[in-house]
């Protein structure tokens, strides 16, 4: 349960990250208040899964999801360029964040 919890938490990192980008600095109403409830959201779920978790590896986990779904959203809806290096870079991203699971296991 709390590795769902942390990769949901993840996601909602993700979330909050991309509306904190479309509040175009909290002029926006609608993702103003998505940004504060995914913010809210994510730091719970990070709290509640670094109470089993090593936090070492919770905080690499979170972070890295919201940065690799962060950064895929953004080029699958065209707001970053795509580009062979920044996908294979997030893979790299990934892989250190799984070999640091597997290290600490």
């Amino acid at each position: 349960m709390d590795w769902v919890v942390l990769v949901f938490s993840g996601v909602m990192e993700s979330v909050w990250a991309i509306a904190l980008d479309k509040s175009e600095g909290f002029a926006h109403v609608l993702p103003t208040v998505v940004f504060i409830a995914a913010l809210a959201l994510s730091m719970l779920g990070l709290g509640y899964a670094a109470k089993t978790l090593p936090i070492g590896v919770a905080y690499a986990v979170w972070t890295g999801i919201g940065v690799v779904a962060t950064a895929t959203f953004s080029m699958a809806t065209g707001a970053e360029p795509a580009s062979t290096i920044k996908v294979l870079l997030l893979l790299g991203l990934v892989g250190c964040i799984a070999g640091l699971h597997i290290i600490s296991s």
